[in-house]
């Protein structure tokens, strides 16, 4: 039996328990919340033990801390772990800056501990899926893809009306001021470092197209961002996110034979389908008509649609202490987490005059899941 405690009882901290229903190999040891009001009811609705601090959670020594807390403790809260022999997995963004990111990548690399961050759906059945397609040349030789990660228009939603399952509120002001890409990109980057290899350089351009202000007074992050992303493999992809377009979640890698498609990148099992290419009457046209792709046999365990996500978060913790208990590389590690933070604040940050930026950082190859070859 695994041990995991949890810091930060937020809105998110729902997905993963009800996730943790997949996972019985795995015990919540102790959640700690500085809202003591929140972590009562959080407690009170897992039935999950509270502490009274880090220090207490700390003591009990988990095999495996979640950071869920809002993004701007992230850094503090991750670096307090490492700094006391535990691993971490951490929410995204691992860090809001590119410096304190590549600190928690020293710490842990100099302890020997685990470091990963979200999102973990790479592990999950749609993406995985698109992976094996691609290494058994479903489509040729890929070569462009084009990523879509809008949200419809936010700022006029009820999001004041929205409500974790034990009751916590859509953390609004930490969504706009952390910003969309950084929140969000991930979902997409994630599977396209592993599928193609790290980015080399990435072309990109932000902004706040909606003037947002926070209830500070303080000017929110930007609200799109579209970006070039050049990659080791030889494959360019576009990638946008914005909380202003109207929802579209699709992924499209156009290959010399066809084209392999994704409707929606927050489920686990979405369909991943395929378009072949026809000449007709000496025109070139994409079938009307597309083939659904499958993995054979079981691959992982699913949870139901909760919101806008049918995802099992807890594939990413299960991952870390899988590969700790086996001593084998982690498919989500540190080196991974920090190319991923890189890569996303070079898109957000860009403005409207960074141009071309080169990576500094570079993610190992990563294995498929074992239900996913053959």
């Amino acid at each position: 039996m695994a041990s995991i405690g949890i810091v930060g009882a937020g809105y998110v901290a729902d997905y993963y328990m009800r996730s943790f229903e997949t996972t019985p190999d795995i015990e919540v040891v102790g959640v700690w919340d500085i809202d003591p009001d929140r972590l009562s009811v959080f407690c009170t609705f897992w039935d999950v033990p509270a502490v009274n601090g880090m220090a207490e959670l700390l003591a009990k020594a988990p095999d495996l801390i979640l950071n869920l807390t809002n993004p701007d403790s992230h850094y503090a809260v991750s670096l307090a772990c490492l700094e006391s022999g535990v691993s971490v997995y951490s929410e995204k963004p691992l860090a809001t800056r590119f410096d304190d990111a590549r600190h928690l990548h020293e710490v842990a690399t100099r302890k020997g501990l685990m470091l990963a961050s979200a999102p973990c759906s790479l592990l999950g059945e749609t993406a995985q899926t698109v992976w094996k397609a691609l290494r058994e040349q479903a489509i040729g030789t890929p070569r462009l893809v084009y990523a879509e990660i809008d949200d419809g228009f936010v700022p006029r939603a009820p999001y004041d009306q929205w409500r974790s399952e034990s009751g916590a509120p859509w953390p609004a002001q930490d969504e706009f001021a952390v910003g969309c890409t950084l929140e969000h990109a991930g979902y997409y980057l994630t599977w396209l470092i592993a599928m193609f290899g790290s980015v080399k350089r990435v072309v990109s351009a932000s902004a706040d197209v909606l003037g947002l202000t926070l209830e500070d007074g303080s000017e929110a992050a930007p609200t799109y961002a579209s970006a070039s992303l050049f990659f080791e493999g030889g494959v360019v992809a576009r990638l946008t996110c914005s909380i202003v377009a109207p929802h579209d979640h699709s992924l499209r890698i156009f290959g010399d034979e066809g084209i392999l498609e994704v409707g929606e990148c927050w489920s686990n099992d979405a369909p991943v389908r395929i378009r072949r290419r026809h000449v007709l009457r000496r025109r070139l046209l994409d079938s009307p008509v597309t083939r659904r792709v499958r993995l054979r046999g079981p691959t992982h365990p699913k949870v139901g649609r909760r919101g806008a996500t049918a995802m099992n978060f807890a594939l990413g913790p299960q991952e870390v202490l899988a590969a700790r208990a086996e001593g084998r590389p982690c498919r989500l590690d540190a080196d991974l987490a920090l190319h991923l933070t890189e890569v996303t604040l070079a898109i957000q940050n860009a403005g409207d005059r960074a141009g071309g930026q080169v990576m500094t950082s570079r993610a190992p190859a990563m294995a498929p899941m074992p239900w996913a070859v053959g």
